[in-house]
């Protein structure tokens, strides 16, 4: 039964069966009284969506050294606003399936070594080019060069050859199998722009997206317009966009407040409950990928011993920082970034506890009880990372070890203090599936792997696990990999928040994807403006 009740509402979702027809499946399964209402009381049920409108949105992270070549992305606020001028091939739907976005349809070899991609015909740049397989070869391989330092290169290290099949067709050839293949091509630096950008091109945003850009200022503020050719009819409804970069959350809980935005992210949980009882707005919360981590430098240090890691794991009271800092809107984490929504999730790995007994053996074992450990922390890494960083220190306390905790200036955080400083607050919004993450984060030689860890066992495991398509063994290799991560790496994952954000209740919109924030950073182009 329910099954069918998925099925239904996923066919509602899609506009592949009307309302009336919804609540007659509903009601054909005998759940009409208790579950209907529920289903058609959001705004995914509320109006068909509706044209026009400036939308406004305040967002955190950006920094005046931000830029649009997708190889630099980073932060939110300029994600955000490089997903209004451009797509990828795939995107990731709000059940954390791919869905195919510039390519209509994909395929592989029965041993996932060669994925092949048709593109849309009739795609245009703003500029009026014509996308072409040229295009997305370009545009992968902007990734690839010797000297990319691109974070999404890791994902591509696979890739024998890409190369065009006609005018709309793309084949990649792998080294190796990658069952993920059509995930990673969801990732937000794989956008798709015109053969050629370079340089300064890329600020100008010339993509195939839905708005087109009139200002950025970055770190500041960006302006974007309807695009009238956009290849969506059923997306991009506003007329324009605002996005603002505002760090400081008070700031933009005002902005939102005042009517100066129409939808914030990362919402102050410990005010959440007052901004609930406001008129006129409205509070979502959906769990996902996203986590908040401590990461240190294997390589330096004290944090080369295993014994300092291991006491530095158990000296954090995980529960009471789900408690206090996320005010219960998450849960506690493993040192592994692998979420319980996750396909592969080690459910049946042992938690780690608070435990300050044992984090003080470990910690003089190592012969570190005197030493004094920097914690540099900012608000720009989350939404109440200071507090963290000060409720690790006391708990820390208890265990006989001194933290220090250094306050960085939230302007410039991710560029002066992240793979930085040695020991940092930092937050991840994850990624749709385990082989990407892992890539990103905890490979030998990542670009961002902010620890430097570099664990044999694991990276063999790694490769294995991406070409391996049976389905059991799969799971036993990236449960063991979380294991090994937990144990060896030099990251601390206290806690996995919810991803909370607010809106004006003149905003409706579809179900949420909790792939990232801002309904997967998609929001500007399936929310809209109530009649």
């Amino acid at each position: 039964m329910h099954k069918n009740l998925s099925s239904l509402k996923q066919m509602y979702d899609q506009k592949n069966i009307t309302r009336r027809q919804f609540i007659a499946g509903v009601s054909a399964l005998g759940l009409t009284a208790a579950i209907s209402p529920s289903l058609l009381s959001g705004t995914a049920f509320a109006a068909t969506p509706q044209k026009g409108g400036t939308f406004r949105q305040a967002m955190t992270g950006g920094a005046t050294s931000d830029s649009l070549d997708p190889a630099t992305l980073l932060a939110s606020q300029p994600i955000n606003v490089s997903t209004q001028l451009s797509n990828c091939l795939v995107e990731i739907d709000h059940n954390f399936k791919p869905a195919p976005e510039l390519a209509e349809s994909w395929d592989s070899s029965a041993d996932a070594k060669v994925w092949t991609f048709k593109l849309r015909k009739g795609v245009e740049f703003h500029n009026d080019k014509t996308l072409t397989a040229k295009d997305v070869i370009y545009s992968i391989n902007h990734h690839r060069g010797e000297k990319s330092k691109s974070a999404a290169k890791p994902y591509l290290k696979s890739i024998k050859n890409v190369k065009a099949d006609g005018k709309f067709t793309v084949v990649f050839e792998l080294s190796e199998g990658s069952a993920d293949f059509p995930f990673i091509m969801s990732d937000y630096h794989l956008r798709i722009y015109p053969d050629g950008t370079q340089g300064k091109d890329w600020e100008k945003g010339i993509g195939t997206g839905g708005y087109i850009l009139e200002d950025w200022e970055p770190g500041v503020r960006a302006f974007t317009r309807h695009n009238p050719n956009f290849w969506r009819s059923d997306r991009a409804h506003f007329n324009e966009i605002e996005t603002l970069a505002i760090v400081d959350v008070n700031a933009r809980t005002n902005a939102l407040k005042t009517g100066r935005v129409d939808a914030i992210d990362r919402v102050d949980v410990k005010t959440v409950h007052l901004l609930k009882r406001m008129k006129g707005i409205n509070v979502t919360a959906v769990t996902g990928t996203m986590h908040y981590t401590v990461p240190m430098m294997v390589d330096k240090k004290p944090y080369t011993d295993t014994d300092v890691r291991t006491a530095l794991k158990l000296a954090v009271n995980r529960e009471e920082m789900v408690k206090t800092i996320l005010r219960g809107y998450g849960e506690v984490g493993n040192d592994h970034p692998i979420s319980s929504v996750s396909r592969y999730h080690a459910a049946n790995l042992e938690q780690r506890t608070y435990d300050p007994d044992k984090a003080k053996f470990h910690m003089k074992k190592a012969g570190m009880l005197d030493h004094t450990f920097n914690l540099h922390a900012s608000d720009a890494a989350f939404s109440g990372a200071v507090d963290a960083a000060v409720l690790y220190q006391e708990s820390a306390k208890k265990a006989g070890i001194k933290i220090n905790v250094v306050r960085e200036p939230s302007d410039g955080y991710w560029s002066n203090v992240w793979t930085k400083k040695e020991w940092c607050m930092c937050y991840w919004s994850g990624r749709p599936v385990e082989d990407m993450m892992f890539s990103v984060a905890y490979a030998k030689g990542a670009p961002w792997n902010d620890t430097h860890w570099d664990n044999e066992k694991f990276n063999k495991m790694l490769k294995e696990a991406r070409a391996e398509l049976d389905v059991t063994k799969r799971r036993k290799l990236y449960g063991d990999m979380q294991e090994i991560c937990r144990n060896d790496s030099g990251t601390v994952v206290p806690m996995f928040n919810q991803i909370v954000e607010a809106q004006s209740s003149k905003i409706a919109h579809g179900p949420l994807s909790a792939h990232m924030e801002m309904d997967g950073h998609k929001n500007v182009e399936r929310w809209w403006f109530k009649a």
